[in-house]
């Protein structure tokens, strides 16, 4: 039974609800765990910022959880083992931003053998400041892509106060269920981890956004829930749900300023993942060193969610799913709508990887863009209330003054406009490289 103050289903204005989301693959079948690999290829740039500096060298044996590469600076988050065994060094590997990039390589022992590195803590007795420390020792970032080094989201800039925190459930992606399997699995741990949220800034007003299409996951929480104080709101099922802006405008009927942070609309919002790798930190001791993962598509011939240790080769999940009916027309890190499509299957499996798509030819084919038609459907479509088509048109007359005076910068690359568009534009590429564009003339 859904908490009373939580049965009305919230939203926000925009946004679209994809065709056939592909979620029903997956969603029923319980998270599995995958077996020992013989080795590990754990990526350094694992976070938003600065990479961590490797503190390990080649031959060095290493234990399960052991500090690998240390934070270089504030933005930036530690790097902990998979497993045991040794380092063979730090290795160049595919990355998923499509440029080689290096991780350190470590081959199991195959003993798995390691000690949790933190002394366990009692979340409600701690203080906030030895609960945040915990955050940055054990490497946290947002699970839910943006890989942001939490510790840092947690420290709220002088003169902004934070009444409210929100956590991410709705998992608004097309195909993505790692967080549906979480929220039925890790109940216990996410609400605990909620609640350790809470102490860090000091607030009591905390809510946990679910859509609809997560019924089960909705009355399991509000269950369990009931007597802690956290609220389990249910969101409709509209994409993007799940981004930062438009979970406070639903759940805390806020907005946050063009150009602004979500401290600004007095909020903070972190995913469901990161807040059950932040109860595992607190009360086991224990670091980020895997998380669950979607690995699914049309032709994966057994789709599912597995755990998958940070540093496991795409390939090996895809084997664990017994592999592939036919040959895949994309590999997608993340889901169809934001996720990148991907040149290797070697490419590691990072703390950030909520899924492995993969689609076949027919729907992942390259269409060829006309002109715009003008019929206003990436207008109706945007959740930021911009003007997809003219701010195109802008940009390809290289005219970056005016996309800037129209706000291209509050774009948060959704792809709500590219989906509604009859004409195939790349509307998300046009807003990416003026974004790009204008930030390098900023530092300039």
């Amino acid at each position: 039974m859904m908490n009373k103050s939580s049965r009305s289903v919230l939203t926000f204005k925009g946004g679209i609800a994809p065709e056939g989301n592909g979620k029903d693959m997956s969603s029923a079948i319980p998270t599995r765990n995958a077996p020992l690999l013989e080795r590990y290829r754990v990526l350094l740039q694992e976070n938003a910022g600065k990479p961590p500096k490797p503190v390990v060298a080649k031959g060095d044996k290493v234990k399960k959880y052991q500090l690998i590469a240390a934070a270089d600076g504030f933005v930036s988050a530690n790097l902990h083992a998979p497993t045991s065994g040794e380092v063979v060094g730090i290795v160049r590997v595919p990355g998923p931003m499509g440029l080689m990039t290096e991780a350190i390589e470590i081959a199991a022992d195959g003993e798995d053998s390691g000690d949790a590195p933190f002394a366990p803590l009692d979340w409600s007795k701690a203080s906030p400041q030895e609960l945040l420390a915990r955050v940055a020792d054990a490497g946290l970032v947002g699970m839910g892509g943006a890989s942001f080094p939490t510790h840092v989201k947690l420290t709220i800039p002088p003169g902004k106060k934070v009444d409210t925190l929100i956590l991410n459930g709705a998992e608004c992606e097309p195909y993505l269920t790692a967080d549906h399997r979480l929220l039925l699995e890790n109940g216990e741990a996410l609400l605990r981890g909620a609640l350790t949220f809470g102490r860090i800034l000091g607030v009591e007003n905390i809510s946990i956004g679910v859509e609809i299409n997560k019924i089960d996951a909705i009355e399991y929480l509000s269950r369990i829930a009931a007597d802690c104080g956290v609220r389990i709101v249910p969101l409709e099922v509209r994409y993007p749900q799940g981004s930062e802006k438009h979970l406070i405008r639903a759940i805390a009927g806020r907005e946050v300023p063009s150009g602004g942070l979500p401290a600004d609309a007095g909020c903070v919002v972190q995913n469901v993942g990161t807040a059950v790798a932040l109860d595992n930190a607190v009360r086991l001791g224990i670091p980020l060193v895997e998380r669950i993962v979607t690995v699914t598509g049309e032709v994966v011939r057994n789709p599912g969610n597995w755990r998958l240790r940070i540093g496991t080769p795409v390939i090996k999940a895809i084997e664990l799913a017994d592999g592939v009916l036919c040959e895949p027309g994309k590999l997608i890190l993340g889901g169809p709508m934001m996720g990148f499509a991907q040149r290797s299957f070697e490419i590691p499996v990072a703390k950030n990887t909520s899924g492995i798509l993969l689609l076949p030819p027919r729907v992942s084919m390259n269409y060829m863009p006309t002109e715009c038609i003008r019929c206003g459907r990436c207008v109706q479509g945007c959740p930021m209330h911009l003007m997809p088509c003219l701010l195109a048109t802008a940009i390809e007359g290289d005219r970056y003054d005016l996309a800037a005076q129209n706000h291209v910068m509050d774009c948060i690359e959704c792809g709500s406009c590219a989906y509604v568009c009859p004409a195939h534009r790349p509307l998300v590429q046009h807003f990416r490289r003026a974004k790009a564009e204008l930030r390098s003339r900023n530092r300039k």
